[in-house]
C-alpha cells in the first residue's frame, strides 16, 4: 500500500535533544493527528519530513523510494505556520500553481469562487489561512502535512476544513498538528503523541491524560 514514513528521527538544538528515534507513518486514505505540548518538536518533525530542516539523522521513505528531503519526491505538500503564498498573486493564480489536478474541486467552493481575482495581500488573516489550507488539501501531492491549519479560523471554517480533509483523504494521506486538539481528534483516524522526545501511539483520550498531555486522572 502507498505510504509515507520517516524512521529513526534524531534532532538536536545545540546541546538539547528534541527528537529521539521518532517514527511516524501515513498511508493514502488516512489522517494522522500529531499532538504534543508546545516545544516538543511537532513543527520541527514536519519540517524535517518536508525537507526545510535537516535532522541529525532520519530515514524517509515515500512510496517505496528513499529521499533526503520530502519535497524532492514532488508528491508532498506542506502548510507551514506562517503565510507562504506570495502577496502579489491572486487566488486563481495560486490554484494554477498548486492544484492543477484538483483545481476544479476548489472552484466549486463558494468562498473560493467569490475571491478568484483577489490578491492575497487584500485578504484578512483568517481568509488567507483558510485559502492556504484549501490549496494544500487539494494540491497535486498525495501526501499533505498541515501545521496549525485551524489557527485564525472561525468555528464555521474549522468545520468546513475538517469536511474537506475528510473528503480528500479518499485519495490522499494527511499528517496534521494543531493546538486545538479536539479538532485533531475529530478529524484523525489515529493519533500520535510526541512526548519526552519520543512518539507514542494513542488509542484513546485517556492515554493523553496518562502521558500528561491533558490534565485529569484515569478513573
Amino acid at each position: 500500500m502507498p505510504e509515507l514514513f520517516v524512521d529513526s528521527v534524531n534532532h538536536w538544538f545545540g546541546d538539547k535533544e528534541i527528537l529521539s528515534s521518532v517514527y511516524i507513518n501515513c498511508q493514502i486514505g488516512e489522517v494522522v493527528g500529531l499532538l504534543g505540548r508546545n516545544g516538543c518538536g511537532k513543527s520541527t518533525l514536519l519540517k524535517i519530513i518536508f525537507g526545510s530542516v535537516k535532522a541529525n539523522f532520519k530515514y524517509l521513505n515515500i512510496n517505496n523510494r528513499v529521499y533526503t528531503k520530502g519535497y524532492l519526491s514532488k508528491n508532498l505538500s506542506y502548510l507551514p505556520q506562517d503565510n507562504f503564498i506570495p502577496d502579489q498573486i491572486n487566488v486563481l493564480q495560486a490554484i494554477d500553481i498548486f492544484c492543477k489536478k484538483q483545481g476544479a474541486e476548489l472552484h466549486q467552493i463558494e468562498f473560493v469562487k467569490n475571491h478568484l481575482n483577489s490578491k492575497f495581500y487584500n485578504l484578512s488573516g483568517g481568509e488567507r489561512r483558510f485559502l492556504e489550507c484549501l490549496l494544500m488539501i487539494y494540491s497535486n501531492a498525495e501526501y499533505v502535512l498541515l501545521d496549525e491549519p485551524f489557527s485564525q479560523l472561525s468555528p464555521l471554517w474549522v468545520e468546513e476544513l475538517k469536511n474537506h480533509i475528510d473528503g480528500a483523504k479518499a485519495y490522499k494521506g494527511f499528517i496534521i498538528t494543531d493546538h486545538y486538539y479536539k479538532s485533531i481528534l475529530d478529524v484523525s483516524d489515529r493519533i500520535v503523541l510526541l512526548h519526552n522526545r519520543c512518539n507514542y501511539t494513542i488509542p484513546n483520550e485517556a492515554d493523553l491524560i496518562l502521558h500528561g498531555y491533558l490534565p485529569g486522572r484515569i478513573t
